[in-house]
């Protein structure tokens, strides 16, 4: 194939910069908005409901990470073969992974999936899995993560062979507020809003902004519940965030959301890491029948809203993940939009 540095701006150009390939790198992330705005100097896609994987592939090697650097190359044979088959031998992409359940983006559909880290057994199940790409930030031994976000887009579009498993992100331009409505009519989980001209920087940023349907967030389980009358496994979770101050608060109790087969998995997991005391800074008053456990696994949960006392409302459990460490964990507070 041609060198498509050749073609490339000279504006891109002068951001870009030689560098070896990365190994492994925070990425970027979105600081959570409640405010919809429209912006021509914004772009908006389409917030899915997955896993974020960045890819290295470096010759005939491909490595699949998540944000904390654990490696999910074997859960995802097919996602590696579609990689493989780039014409690109070395580049990093940044994107998420995702199950549908219809037409939506489903995380408890893809927690079906996720755990099985055998290559044929992954191969073998019925649950298909797709990654959407949504950014370039390395490619052929160039840096481009000072670059503009709307010139690495369009690279990403261009340079890579998209359909079956690897998806492009599409996004819209300028008209957050009409794409946040279509957004809720279609039952999406929400938008994310990106500065056109941003550079890509590691760690939360608010040149990224996440616009969400409705209620949710990542929270740490520090105990549970013994089952009531016919129901296994377990009654509820206990959940909590940490604070300012590096505390775990406690949040709630979880006790809907859960199949059979997932409170039976979570109890034989939770028995392994149960203590004698309470890792909340602040432990419900009514502990009656609760085991408490080492606060080092972490859940996502959808509720209606917090309470003016820092609880959840109608919380429901979506699924386990070990995407996110725990102590990461934060009660997300939404930002002003521009």
């Amino acid at each position: 194939m041609a060198d498509w540095r050749d073609e490339l701006p000279e504006h891109v150009l002068d951001s870009a910069r030689r560098l070896a390939m990365p190994r492994h790198f925070e990425p970027m992330l979105a600081t959570l908005s409640d405010t919809p705005f429209s912006h021509d100097e914004w772009i908006f896609e389409r917030k899915l409901d997955g896993i974020r994987l960045l890819v290295f592939r470096d010759g005939d090697h491909v490595e699949l990470l998540t944000r904390n650097g654990k490696s999910r190359t074997d859960h995802f044979p097919e996602l590696v073969a579609c990689f493989a088959a780039q014409p690109h031998r070395r580049f990093v992409l940044d994107g998420e992974v995702v199950a549908f359940d219809g037409k939506v983006t489903s995380f408890s559909r893809l927690q079906q999936r996720s755990g099985i880290s055998d290559p044929d057994a992954a191969r073998a199940s019925d649950v298909a899995v797709y990654f959407y790409a949504f950014d370039c930030p390395w490619l052929d031994g160039l840096d481009l993560r000072r670059v503009a976000l709307r010139d690495r887009k369009q690279l990403l579009r261009s340079q890579f062979d998209f359909g079956k498993a690897l998806r492009y992100t599409a996004h819209r331009n300028a008209s957050g507020e009409d794409y946040l409505a279509e957004a809720r009519a279609k039952g999406w989980e929400g938008i994310v809003a990106k500065q056109a001209d941003s550079p890509y920087r590691r760690g939360r940023s608010k040149r990224w902004l996440k616009l969400k349907c409705s209620h949710g967030q990542e929270l740490v389980i520090g105990g549970f519940t013994n089952p009531q009358g016919s129901r296994s496994g377990l009654g509820a979770l206990l959940v909590g965030y940490y604070d300012e101050d590096e505390a775990l608060r406690y949040a709630g109790r979880v006790g809907t959301g859960f199949d059979e087969n997932e409170l039976r998995r979570l109890r034989s997991a939770l028995d392994r890491i149960e203590r004698k005391t309470s890792p909340f800074i602040d432990p419900p008053a009514d502990q009656a029948g609760v085991h408490w456990v080492t606060p080092e696994r972490v859940a996502e949960f959808a509720f209606t809203e917090w309470t003016d006392d820092g609880r959840l409302r109608h919380p429901s459990y979506l699924g386990e993940r070990d995407d996110k460490d725990a102590r990461e964990v934060v009660r997300e507070q939404p930002e002003n939009a521009p």
